[in-house]
This record gives structure tokens, C-alpha cells and sequence, in this order.
């Protein structure tokens, strides 16, 4: 059985988790719509994405392809589908022209860039154009946003924000600094602008302390400069082939000092944690999952992990070096409960899982791997390094509770299972206030 997230509480899933996010959607907008309420749908999807899976019937549209381009191009096209689907919705309940309909990606390619690019370099987590540059398609009846209309100015996700706040004639909020800019203007096909010149930045880090200069890309309307080093000509050279570095320092100095100012902005935010909120009277139990270990190595952040109880570091006598940066927003009492498996499982924390059946796809699904069990002897609460107490693990037990008093400030909360070769971390803990 899955499960997904509907508002704020597990629930039983069925069918593709794409075709249960749009269907969830076009729910909620056909409800506000017949209430006429003014609503907002982000609709943020996992696919395309490993694992690849799709329904059987997008597989076998592609039979030409590799199996993993076929699944690729499956979950693509079932995407594809789902957005025809509620741009129909919308016509249906007569709100299309008032609705600001945006489409767009969070990345370049990725699996697809052997097979088309557009002639871009580089593809998903690359500083290269071929991996941040993404389709942006708007369209608002109401708004004169109708027919098509390329915009070949440098714009960023960051004027996203803005740019909406300023066609729905929504007010900023005075206490908020945008790094973005409002690109209504570029988007109203009626409209000649005089665009200025911008530095943009796209920078991927994917570690858990930034790097300078990592994966960067400092932009301009005519230049890129990759990690501070190469520069490239991106409208005489968009496929990023020829290093103009050399031949061009005063515009690679200039660019380099803005990342520098820019860095230099960021630079003190790194220590500040970001946390997960515990307490809230609106959400007073919280679950927490081993995809949020802060730690040196990537923590285990899907169920092929969690299924192979992957450790903080492969030693022997292995200490869980992990820990969920916390902040309490009430005192209170808390009752902080240890599970190696997630609670709508129900499975018992030294339980092996079964092998389930095969999904459609690529490769093999992680729920065919059957979850390895673990043998804890006993679960310990570990806050701020230290173990406050400690409890055996009883035979069949789902979970190992405990009660602590909290003050609302930040914690690091590291609850572990002793095992019989050393420990590892509850891989998830529910957290729930009690009382004041």
C-alpha cells in the first residue's frame, strides 16, 4: 500500500504518484472554483526522475528506446498528459481566463541529454547552460498572455515571485528583499522594453558545507563564467565549446566580483542551520526521517537505503554521526517515539520486510528488495550529544518511546538503536507535544 501527505496526515495512495498529485489538484481547484474562491496550485511533481517508473501503457509508446529512455520519455509523456488534463479543467469550469497558468521544470536535462539537448552543455547538477536552463510557459487570457511570444532576455526562478505579485496587483510585503525583479513587462507581448543588463547566478553545491565557486555560473545577457575560471560567448557559442577566459579578463574580473559580493552576503547565513519545527500548535506531531541527517556522507534519502539500513559512516562498531537540526516552539512536555520503519507500516522495529512485487519500469523498484532487519537491543535518546536515557527494545515492539521536557530553542536530535556491532539511527522518529 503507498501512501501520500494530504493535509498534514498519511493516507492510503493509489495508482502513479503523478496521477494522484494532478488528480489531488484538480480536486482542490474544482472545489475553490465552485465556492469561487481565488486559489493557488503548486503542483511540484517527482518525476521525471529515478527511479524510472511509469504506468506499462507510457512504456510501451517508446519500445524503440532503451528501457530507461522509454521509462524516461513515459514519465515525461504522462506529465505531458496531466497538464492537458487541467488546462481541460480549467475550460470546463469557465475560470481559464482569469487563471495564471504557469509551466515549467526545476533543472536541464538529465537522463534525455544524449538524445536531445538543444546543443546545450552539460545536464542536471552541471554549471553549463545544459543544466539549468528551463522552460518557462505562461499563460493568462485575462492578462493579454494568449499567443506565443519568446522572451530572449536572461531571467531567473527569482523573478517569479515578484513578476506575479505585480499581476495580480497583490502587494510586496514591506519587510521582504527580493533578489529577483517583476519580468511582467517582458511577458506582455504588446510590450517593447528596455531590458537592462543583470548578472544572474546558478550555483549547485550539493554538500552539506558550501564550497566557493562550486558548480557556479555567473550569467549575463552575452556571457557565462563557469566556476569562476572558464567565460563563454553564450550567443556566438551557446553550446559552451570555446574558453574566452584569456582573451577577455576585464569581463571575467567583473563578473568574479559580483559572485564575490554575492558570496560574501550568503557567507554568514551558512551556519544558520535550517530547521524543523517541533511543537506548533498547528502541527503537533511531527515525523521526522533519516532523509533530513545532517552529516559528513549523504544521508539515506530513499527507501533503497532505508530498505538496506544504511549507516552514518561503514566501519566497525559504526556511532551514528547524523543528527536532525530541531527548534522547539513551545515549552512543553514531548513524547519522542524511535522507529526503524515508518509508523503506517506497522512494521516492528526488528522486522525484516518482505520482497513486494515489481513495478513497471526501468530497473528493479526498491520496495522488490527485501528490508534488511536490523537487531537492536535497545533504543537511547540523544540530544545535544549526549544520551539521556535508555531503553531496551521488547520483542515485536514497533517503536521505543520516551518523555523529555523541552524549552523552546534549537536542539540536535540524534535518537539511535544499539546494536550488537555498534549503532545506528532511528531511521524515523515521531515527535508529538504532550502538554505545556
Amino acid at each position: 500500500m503507498r501512501h501520500s501527505f494530504h493535509n498534514g496526515k498519511i493516507v492510503p495512495a493509489k495508482g502513479f504518484c503523478t496521477d494522484v498529485f494532478f488528480d489531488q489538484a484538480i480536486k482542490f481547484i474544482t472545489d475553490c472554483a465552485k465556492e469561487k474562491k481565488p486559489f493557488f496550485a503548486y503542483i511540484s511533481l517527482n518525476a521525471p526522475h529515478s527511479p524510472l517508473h511509469t504506468p506499462q501503457k507510457y512504456l510501451d509508446m517508446y519500445k524503440d528506446q532503451s528501457d530507461k529512455i522509454a521509462a524516461f520519455f513515459g514519465m515525461i509523456t504522462n506529465i505531458d498528459e496531466n497538464v492537458g488534463k487541467t488546462r481541460e479543467v480549467l475550460k470546463s469550469l469557465g475560470i481559464e481566463k482569469d487563471t495564471i497558468f504557469i509551466f515549467t521544470t526545476d533543472n536541464g536535462t538529465a537522463a534525455g541529454r544524449k538524445i536531445f539537448n538543444a546543443g546545450m552543455r552539460g545536464g542536471k547538477g552541471s554549471p553549463y547552460d545544459g543544466g539549468h536552463r528551463v522552460p518557462f510557459f505562461v499563460h493568462w487570457p485575462a492578462g493579454g498572455l494568449t499567443k506565443q511570444h519568446d522572451v530572449p532576455e536572461l531571467t531567473h526562478m527569482v523573478d517569479i515571485v515578484p513578476t506575479l505579485l505585480e499581476m495580480t496587483g497583490v502587494k510586496k510585503p514591506q519587510e521582504v528583499t527580493f533578489d529577483g525583479v517583476s519580468i511582467a513587462s517582458l511577458l506582455d507581448p504588446n510590450k517593447k522594453v528596455d531590458w537592462p543588463d543583470r548578472y544572474v547566478i546558478s550555483d549547485s553545491q550539493r554538500v552539506r558545507d558550501p564550497i566557493k565557486w562550486r558548480g557556479s555560473s555567473v550569467m549575463s545577457e552575452q556571457y557565462r563564467l563557469i566556476k569562476g575560471k572558464e567565460l563563454y560567448d553564450i550567443n556566438a557559442d551557446p553550446g559552451q565549446k570555446t574558453d574566452i577566459a584569456d582573451t577577455n579578463p576585464m569581463v571575467v574580473e567583473k563578473m568574479r566580483d559580483f559572485y564575490e559580493k554575492w558570496w560574501a552576503e550568503l557567507e554568514p547565513t551558512f551556519s544558520q542551520t535550517t530547521e524543523i519545527y517541533l511543537g506548533h500548535p498547528d502541527h503537533p506531531e511531527v515525523t521526522l526521517t533519516a532523509h533530513d541527517w545532517i552529516q559528513e556522507i549523504y544521508p539515506p534519502w530513499h527507501q533503497g537505503s532505508i530498505r538496506s539500513a544504511k549507516r552514518s559512516q561503514a566501519k566497525d562498531n559504526p556511532i551514528h554521526e547524523g543528527h536532525w537540526a530541531v527548534k522547539v516552539v513551545r515549552d512543553g512536555k514531548y513524547r519522542i517515539s524511535l522507529r526503524r520503519w515508518p509508523a503506517e507500516s506497522g512494521a516492528a522495529i526488528n522486522a525484516a520486510l518482505p520482497a513486494e512485487t515489481n513495478v513497471p519500469g526501468a530497473s528493479k523498484a526498491f520496495r522488490v528488495v527485501p528490508g534488511e532487519a536490523i537487531q537492536a537491543t535497545h533504543g537511547t535518546l540523544r540530544i545535544d550529544g549526549k544520551d539521556l536515557e535508555t531503553k531496551p527494545v521488547s520483542e515485536g515492539a514497533a517503536e521505543v518511546s520516551f518523555e523529555a521536557e523541552l524549552k523552546a530553542r534549537s536542539y540536535r536530535l540524534a535518537p539511535i538503536f544499539k546494536l550488537t556491532d555498534g549503532e545506528v539511527g532511528a531511521f524515523y522518529t515521531v515527535v508529538t507535544w504532550i502538554k505545556s
